[in-house]
């Protein structure tokens, strides 16, 4: 089974973006979406309206997640995928706390309350099956970026222990890639006694990755902060950082980050 994979933090909507506020964005948004025709795409910080607008753009799609408040109070980590195509078979969101079923809950360091969306899908047809995370880890709490990634990873392991299903987890990770949280879950660092073997799809670049939140001012030179990982029965087979403008401006302050993967299952 070959697909697309898109994981894009959409900007919450707020004024003090001036000419960037979402209502400006939204067309620019869904245009780049589009562009590439990925299967399914994670988003973060998008806002339940946000995301109806989009819907709205992105007929051939449905989504799942709640906001990090609860219901759909606040920013979701949702999952928009292609509903003739997929069929969601599993599904279900955590808290990156020590409580991670109660809604709003924040531990360690975090700043704000932060999530993880899954779901399992299957792919209609074939009945070919896998397993997708979508998170955005903390701004400012390292170790609740660290704990964060140590919770996905279990969970994933957990779901793989029982269905021995391949895997992809995406979002904005707000670490960069010599930073602990990328290092664990590229098999290269432990966290709590923890070791990962996923694969990090910026290893098909040949250069440099350069930058992927830029603030609306565009440019490359930087390090990312957003990420898409596999299992080792995933192939990449192809990865790139969208930079573009779309009708002259940008769809958002991150840059969608794109991949194409091959999987094969029953």
């Amino acid at each position: 089974m070959k697909m697309t994979l898109m994981t894009f933090n959409l900007r919450y909507n707020t004024p003090n973006d001036g000419d960037n506020i979402w209502t400006n964005r939204a067309d620019r948004a869904a245009r780049i979406m589009l562009d590439h025709d990925p299967l399914v795409i994670g988003t973060q910080e998008g806002y339940h309206v946000m995301l109806t607008d989009l819907q709205e753009r992105l007929p051939d799609y449905a989504w799942i997640g709640q906001g990090r408040k609860g219901g759909h109070e606040n920013e979701h980590c949702a999952i928009f995928y292609k509903k003739a195509e997929l069929e969601v078979l599993e599904q279900g969101q955590f808290w990156l706390s020590e409580t991670p079923d109660v809604p709003a809950s924040k531990s360690w360091d975090s700043n704000l309350p932060r999530i993880c969306t899954w779901a399992r899908f299957g792919q209609i047809g074939t009945g070919t099956q896998f397993y997708l995370y979508n998170t955005h880890l903390d701004h400012l709490g390292q170790q609740a970026r660290e704990n964060g990634a140590g919770m996905i990873w279990d969970l994933l392991c957990k779901h793989r222990d029982a269905s021995g299903l391949p895997a992809v987890i995406m979002g904005d990770l707000n670490s960069r890639p010599y930073e602990l949280p990328i290092r664990f879950l590229r098999g290269e660092a432990e966290i709590g006694g923890r070791t990962t073997a996923l694969i990090d799809a910026y290893s098909k670049l040949s250069g440099a990755i350069g930058l992927t939140a830029h603030s609306f001012e565009g440019g490359a030179e930087g390090e990312p902060i957003d990420y898409i990982f596999v299992t080792p029965d995933v192939k990449v087979t192809e990865v790139a950082v969208d930079r573009r403008k779309i009708d002259g401006a940008y769809p958002s302050d991150h840059y969608p980050i794109v991949a194409k993967i091959e999987l094969n299952g029953d």
